[in-house]
């Protein structure tokens, strides 16, 4: 498959502002699903007031001024190109919104960039939206503990100098976007992520998985309440708890080093102290199914499905019945199809270290803030997140809500143990 010309630019202002999608709907679709990653959404974006995305045919995304404030559009004869972006699937999906955050700041259109070989079968793109009128300007990132954050950010800032704006294409050379430094606050990213959405047939598949899930605790309701007997149209409003369970040996090796890096006894949990710990939340009504988003190198593990608090019923892929979803795809998909699961859970529990994890309850967060809820302390309704990697009240996992306050993506991006109940944000930016 050959990925055509396409590239992206995007600006996020604090006002009304139009999107314009001027790219070619067929081709994006077929690229995407040939990387398994993410589709750009053709829907209203409700959060943002005067955002919203159009398709129309073309190439860019261009940025069009809808208030004096902003009477300049991102450029659309300028172009930025990034490193290879590779790793893992929210390694990538951050890597990403940290390229499109950069080519913002320097006023240019963001060339589509190559993802990991895993994604893209090695197959390079053509930018034939270039006129080559000059050599590109090759921006070598600096490296190493002598480069700080500041040095970083004024690199950048000579970028928009004459002498170096003047080239037509900057290309950035050097280490994966997800390693650079963070200039930008968590607002700035999520605005990003609610416009990036899993291709259908993903969703689809999450879909199956879901009803698996519900079904099954529909039954295992009705076994327990004789007067329970909940019908097909009722079934998906049965609710289930997602743990994402990291207990795989190479985690535990990974997290014990970080551990003592830092200096700290807050990252890893076994599952003995797991299944304890989410005992202790006393929320929705048992029995109700716990789905596990384990390692496939777990799933002939038995012992991950013993000693649950009775009435706490767990499942994974295997139990569940849902295996042939999975298997017919590369660990990346079976990776965004357990996203979209744990997304959708009525209860959400992870790792505060895991991307994967601070990454759903993100998105969780933000919904939360969507309805008015900017505060989970003790709330015991549908949408709460918790961190069992950290005791929290009553010996149970820390309630957990994203800090939309924080000024990078650096708690996300690697972890963190300062884990709070509440959100820090103005409300007003997200109704």
């Amino acid at each position: 498959m050959r990925k055509d010309a396409s590239s992206m630019s995007m600006d996020f202002p604090n006002c009304r502002q139009l999107m314009h999608c001027n790219m070619n709907s067929m081709v994006w679709r077929l690229v995407l699903l040939a990387l398994i990653l993410f589709a750009l959404k053709t829907v209203i974006l409700h959060p943002f007031p005067g955002f919203w995305w159009i398709q129309q045919k073309g190439i860019y995304w261009t940025a069009a001024s809808a208030t004096p404030a902003f009477q300049s559009s991102v450029r659309k004869d300028k172009f930025l190109e990034v490193p290879q972006i590779a790793w893992g699937l929210n390694n990538q999906k951050i890597a990403f919104a940290r390229a499109c955050l950069t080519a913002r700041l320097l006023n240019r259109t963001l060339l589509m960039p190559s993802l990991s070989a895993s994604l893209f079968y090695k197959e390079l793109g053509r930018y034939s939206d270039l006129l080559n009128q000059t050599k590109p300007f090759e921006l070598q990132k600096g490296s190493g503990r002598k480069w700080t954050k500041e040095k970083d950010l004024h690199q950048l800032e000579q970028c928009k100098e004459d002498s170096v704006d003047k080239f037509e294409l900057i290309r950035i050379v050097g280490k994966n976007p997800f390693l650079w430094h963070d200039h930008w606050p968590v607002t700035d990213y999520a605005k990003i992520f609610e416009c990036l959405s899993f291709v259908e047939e993903i969703e689809e598949e999450a879909v199956k998985v879901i009803s698996k899930i519900r079904e099954v605790g529909a039954k295992a309701r009705s076994e327990s309440f004789a007067h329970d007997h909940t019908s097909g149209s009722l079934i998906q409003s049965v609710p289930y708890i997602a743990v994402h369970m990291r207990v795989e040996k190479d985690w535990m090796i990974h997290c014990k080093k970080l551990e003592q890096r830092l200096n700290i006894n807050q990252i890893c949990s076994n599952k003995t102290e797991i299944t304890q710990r989410v005992a202790k939340i006393s929320v929705l009504q048992k029995p109700i199914v716990v789905y596990l988003a384990v390692a496939d190198s777990l799933l002939e593990d038995n012992s991950i499905l013993s000693g649950w608090q009775q009435g706490l019923l767990p499942f994974e892929k295997k139990k569940l019945g849902v295996w042939d979803i999975y298997k017919k795809y590369p660990y990346l998909v079976q990776s965004a199809i357990d996203y979209e699961v744990c997304l959708r859970a009525d209860v959400f529990i992870g790792n505060s270290y895991s991307t994967f994890s601070s990454l759903i309850v993100l998105e969780r967060t933000l919904k939360l803030i969507k309805i008015g809820v900017t505060r989970s302390c003790g709330r015991e309704a549908r949408l709460s997140s918790y961190a069992y990697n950290i005791v929290g009240k009553d010996g149970g996992p820390q309630s957990w809500m994203t800090d939309f306050s924080a000024s990078s993506l650096q708690s996300i991006s690697y972890g963190s143990n300062n884990v709070s109940c509440e959100s820090k944000v103005l409300q007003s930016n997200w109704k």
